[in-house]
């Protein structure tokens, strides 16, 4: 055999010198290749693996259903607060602000938190979530001037965070909501406001703003992720395709309660969604009243969880219910795709996730506790 190879070589015609060189780096090319092929799966885990354990550690603080059930059972909303300030995910924020102001402190430090540990390739998306923040402050700002609100009411409302709070907040004392507007013009909103306003001067209705700020951010939000280039982006682009279609039905659904046609509903909807595609919403906002919009919805994923709360509506007539299943169907959605990527963007989302659950229950919860007497069998119905 090895006759036969230096035969080989020989009538080649290359010195032995430079078969045997060849020979080296040809190795040391499969070596590398064998190296890259499997180091591959580690080198997509690796940008994971910080963020994921620290939501992990955060999420071991959420509450679980037996601190949830503590809280509902007690008997008013000075024992929950006092409750909340034995956790040491409030306590903090609840020796600075008011019950409710801590609630949206905590869930705009969470998406802060978020945005900052997300890895590059999925970063975007998690960023324009914590844009809802100035986005809330804005609208807060708008409604406090259309109240006439005094300038340390204002501030009252505003939630120290998110990128532009410095701005808004030292517009408290404008004189008028065309002065906001004028105030915002070199953010990134600009356009949306300045766009809303000739509709706030016809008609003197702040909601032109409010819908248009939504528009822009579901927008943004679901551009964030619409080239899913891999699981991951796959994977946000689901969750985030997601809470844009529940946004627009829900919507659609409270506008077709107060009979509302499509003319009316259609400047307010953001006309691309995920899986309700423009014709499909076009087709929902022209139904007749909310049954049609559930009938309309056949063929989606939306249709049977939906389907399932039709009846409790034509009892009590309240489209609650519909808000609370779609609230319900996104985390269970993202519960979902947490379990499907563990080692990715999986913990991320279900953490943040969870988070917003567990401040909206809170919120439901502190609600009830202001009216004395409230049912707590009422309250674990309206619990997400």
């Amino acid at each position: 055999m090895a006759d036969e190879i230096a035969a080989l070589i020989s009538s080649i015609g290359l010195p032995t010198e430079a078969v045997i060189v060849l020979c080296i780096m040809a190795v040391i090319i499969v070596g590398a290749i064998v190296v890259i092929i499997t180091s591959r799966p580690i080198l997509d885990i690796y940008p994971y693996l910080n963020p994921s354990a620290r939501v992990r550690a955060r999420k071991g603080r959420l509450f679980d259903e037996k601190q949830i059930g503590e809280l509902v059972d007690s008997n008013d909303i000075v024992e929950v607060e006092n409750y909340l300030k034995g956790s040491p995910d409030y306590a903090d924020a609840l020796e600075d602000y008011p019950l409710d102001k801590a609630l949206d402190v905590k869930g705009a430090e969470t998406y802060d938190f978020v945005a900052r540990l997300a890895p590059k390739e999925v970063k975007d998306s998690f960023v324009v979530m914590a844009k809802k923040t100035d986005i809330n402050n804005i609208k807060s700002l708008i409604i406090a001037k259309d109240m006439g609100l005094g300038v340390d009411e204002t501030r009252d409302l505003l939630i120290p965070y998110g990128s532009l709070y410095e701005t808004i907040n030292s517009l408290a004392d404008s004189d008028n909501i065309t002065d906001i507007v004028a105030g915002l013009d070199t953010t990134e909103y600009a356009s949306a406001l300045e766009d809303a306003l000739p509709k706030y001067e016809d008609t003197g209705m702040i909601l032109p703003f409010e819908a248009a700020l939504d528009n822009y951010y579901l927008d943004r939000l679901l551009g964030s992720s619409d080239v899913p280039a891999d699981e991951n982006r796959q994977i946000i682009y689901s969750y985030v395709g997601t809470k844009v279609d529940v946004a627009n039905l829900k919507l659609i659904i409270r506008a077709k309660e107060d009979g509302l046609n499509y003319e009316a509903i259609s400047p307010y909807i953001l006309e691309k969604g995920y899986q309700l595609r423009d014709w499909k919403l076009k087709d929902l906002m022209e139904s007749n009243d909310v049954a049609g919009v559930i009938s309309g919805l056949e063929g989606t994923k939306y249709a049977e969880v939906l389907v399932d709360a039709l009846s409790q509506y034509n009892d009590d007539g309240s489209v609650a219910i519909f808000e609370r299943t779609l609230d319900i169907y996104l985390a269970e959605h993202a519960k979902t795709l947490a379990n499907k990527k563990p080692l990715g963007v999986g913990p991320i989302i279900g953490y943040l996730s969870q988070k917003e659950t567990e401040i909206k229950n809170l919120k439901i919860i502190a609600r009830a506790k202001r009216e004395m007497g409230f049912p707590t069998s009422k309250i674990m119905e309206m619990l997400i």
